[in-house]
């Protein structure tokens, strides 16, 4: 699910009205991939082409220049220059001008011709006098006057801001999803899901943008769902984030095994928020999850932290049943239809700090949980 076809044959929907599948979607790129190597092979042809029409007329040029009655060195100088010129240029050259028996001969140099009357010095625009000593000018009296204040210059956007998750007032530093068991006094943990701190550059891209209208029909529709929050806005607080999970773990399910959620925030206003936790199944919220945290400063910035929050018993039991399914295929297919929406609210003003939708598929990779961050737009 949201693939690049299935990306696109929503937004054909959206756009067109007509109905499109992925398949369809992958045999027509196919087909302009293929229209496009058949025309870069074209290319290929008439570059070629090219090249022997310019060695053609490039060995005729020379002939013409050899049989003039010129100098050794005018000579050599009109052949640098015909070897100076590109392909295109001596060809174009030679078909879009007439044609003469006996052309002109070409200057390719400045100066005079050879054996023809002329100023062997340079023509200068203005006639230069000599130099003469002048008395150096009398400097005006200088005058004080207060300056008007200058305008205050404009501050940049923080490095983080349209990089990652992140609104005008609270940024995502940390989320994971995860389970923990006790060994041999050790503490084994894998990590379900996982978006880890991050430290952006100006040099480094902004997100990329996708209409928030093509995954309106995977959440709830009802109160305080993302359509009446994404309308209500701000809108630079609303973020799509798509997770392949690592469901590869050995660890044994059964008693002592800890199923929780961690998160951090960083702000810039002391306020208490207030964290609401979505699940949702084919469109329809099936349990939410809401929990209160206070502002901590620490180095010129308000902390949130919600700590090993466990998870709640609905996502336990789905987890469980998803991993026992015999294919990735399988649980794709039951993800497809599986989201979680995170609503970061001011608990007294209610005002929207950030809103992420999550996605899911199962990972394939060696190297565990993968995630990709997407901003939620209204183009």
């Amino acid at each position: 699910m949201y693939g690049r076809n299935e990306l696109i044959a929503r937004y054909i929907k959206l756009r067109t009205g007509k109905t499109r599948t992925r398949k369809q979607v992958s045999s027509h790129i196919q087909v302009l991939a293929r229209k496009r190597v058949r025309e870069y092979q074209t290319s290929i042809k008439v570059s070629s082409h090219l090249q022997v029409l310019a060695k053609r007329k490039s060995r005729e040029i020379q002939s013409k220049l050899k049989a003039m009655n010129l100098d050794q060195v005018s000579k050599d100088k009109a052949l640098q220059t015909v070897a100076n010129l590109s392909s295109a240029q001596i060809v174009s050259a030679s078909v879009m001008k007439p044609q003469t028996p006996f052309p002109p001969p070409v200057r390719f140099w400045p100066g005079p011709m050879p054996g023809q009357p002329g100023h062997s010095q340079d023509i200068k625009p203005f006639a230069q006098p000599p130099y003469t000593t002048l008395p150096a000018p009398v400097p005006a009296p200088i005058s004080y006057e207060p300056l008007p204040p200058s305008r205050p210059a404009a501050i940049a956007a923080p490095v983080w801001q349209d990089r990652t998750i992140a609104s005008a007032k609270l940024r995502l530093l940390e989320y994971s999803a995860f389970l923990e068991t006790q060994r041999d006094r050790e503490t084994y943990k894998h990590l379900f899901v996982h978006i880890g701190p991050s430290n952006p550059g100006y040099n480094d891209p902004v997100l990329e943008s996708i209409d928030v209208r093509q995954i309106y029909d995977k959440f709830s529709e009802k109160k305080g769902g993302l359509k009446e929050l994404y309308e209500k806005g701000p809108h630079n607080a609303f973020f799509l984030v798509k997770f392949w999970a690592d469901l590869s773990s050995d660890i044994e399910e059964g008693s002592g095994v800890f199923y929780g959620v961690s998160s951090q925030y960083s702000g810039t206003e002391n306020i208490t928020i207030s964290v609401s936790t979505k699940v949702c199944s084919f469109g329809k919220q099936v349990v939410e999850k809401v929990e209160t945290e206070y502002a901590h400063l620490e180095g010129g910035k308000y902390m949130f932290r919600i700590h090993r929050s466990p998870m709640c018993e609905y996502m336990i039991n789905f987890i469980h049943k998803l991993k026992h399914l015999p294919e990735k295929y399988m649980m794709n297919s039951v993800l497809e239809n599986f989201t979680i929406l995170q609503v970061v609210s001011n608990r007294e003003t209610q005002e929207t700090l950030l809103c992420i939708a999550f996605v899911f598929e199962v990972s394939t990779s060696e190297h565990g949980a993968q995630y990709h961050v997407y901003r939620l737009v209204n183009d």
